[in-house]
């Protein structure tokens, strides 16, 4: 099913070049729906893909097949969907009009809805949940680079899709709580926004205490929330996420220690969204903080910090200037 047709990735962007160009690399056939930007850019330098362990892997154009048109869906076996979450529900349209029925969708997308969203779209295909705990950042000349690491964790099937899908240095898990490991991923995702409010690189930002403060508490007031709606959060690595904002607010030397026996983190590390912010895009507030304003909402829960966060983000996208560059004091403000 998976290994003797084409794998797709629906929206290849940098998680989606690095993941397909990994599935190339290996041998597999991979399928790239791409933006024109993209699509010049690998045509022009081909793909390189580098590792925050130093590892590197070359593909030319013609090891993958790049289009901007669904109808390179055609006869694929998997797609993954790496768009962002906004965009879930018309790239699952494209999908029912151009993908086999039989082909898997695997979700590989930040936030806690998108699957609701494409099982609501495509009902009656077989579509799992997954979780990328990495990032990676578009460099520019066909350059996309791991910069933290972790496996991916996909939902367990019967199919032991998770399995058949990894490679060689992509590392898939089977996951039989998924919705655990996503919420899990979103409590850590928070940090996204105190990347883009500061331009400072995850590294420095995790050496400092006083942003690891500001983290913690932003990740208790969503724990908060979770633990009134009766969620229990999966971590993916081996700290438990209730145990994580107080592990955060310790000491530098002695959470430092503990980090480096749990993570690896390239120096220059940057999240998601402040390359949204850097690229003038859209970032996926709504689907982090958001979803965690809506939960809290739902139950009684307080969280100023977090809408304080989510209020600076949308004003540095309505600002258009990039990063702010903001202190921690500067975005706890009245929170």
């Amino acid at each position: 099913m998976v290994t003797d047709r084409p794998v797709a990735v629906a929206g290849a962007g940098a998680i989606g070049c690095f993941v397909g160009g990994m599935l190339a690399a290996a041998g597999r056939r991979v399928a790239l729906l791409v933006r024109p930007r993209v699509k010049t850019e690998i045509e022009r330098f081909g793909l390189r893909l580098t590792d925050f362990d130093g590892a590197e892997r070359r593909l030319s154009a013609g090891q993958l097949a790049l289009s901007e048109d669904a109808s390179i869906f055609h006869g694929v076996g998997v797609v993954l969907v790496t768009v962002k979450s906004a965009d879930t529900a018309e790239i699952a349209e494209l999908i029912a009009r151009h993908a086999p029925e039989d082909a898997v969708i695997v979700s590989l997308q930040n936030g806690v809805g998108n699957v609701g969203t494409l099982r609501d779209k495509l009902p009656g295909r077989r579509v799992l949940a997954g979780m990328v705990p990495f990032n990676v950042i578009g460099m520019g000349e066909g350059r996309f680079h791991r910069s933290t690491s972790g496996d991916i964790h996909v939902e367990k099937d019967e199919a032991d899709t998770a399995a058949t899908l990894a490679v060689p240095g992509l590392s898939m898990r089977a996951s039989p709580d998924i919705t655990g490991v996503q919420w899990g991923k979103l409590i850590i995702n928070l940090n996204n926004a105190l990347s883009a409010l500061s331009d400072v690189p995850l590294a420095a930002q995790l050496a400092s205490r006083d942003w690891r403060r500001l983290f913690a508490d932003q990740m208790a007031e969503g724990l908060a929330a979770m633990t009134a709606a009766g969620i229990n959060p999966v971590s993916a690595t081996p700290i438990p996420p209730r145990w994580t904002p107080t592990l955060l607010r310790l000491p530098d030397t002695i959470f430092n220690m503990i980090l480096g026996r749990t993570m690896k983190i390239d120096p220059e590390a940057r999240s998601s969204m402040w390359q949204d912010l850097k690229q003038g895009r859209k970032t996926e507030i709504d689907y982090l903080q958001g979803a965690i304003i809506a939960l809290a909402d739902q139950h009684g829960v307080d969280v100023p910090l977090c809408r304080r966060i989510a209020a600076l983000i949308r004003e540095a996208e309505s600002a258009g200037n990039g990063p702010p560059r903001l202190t921690p004091p500067q975005i706890r403000g009245g929170a």
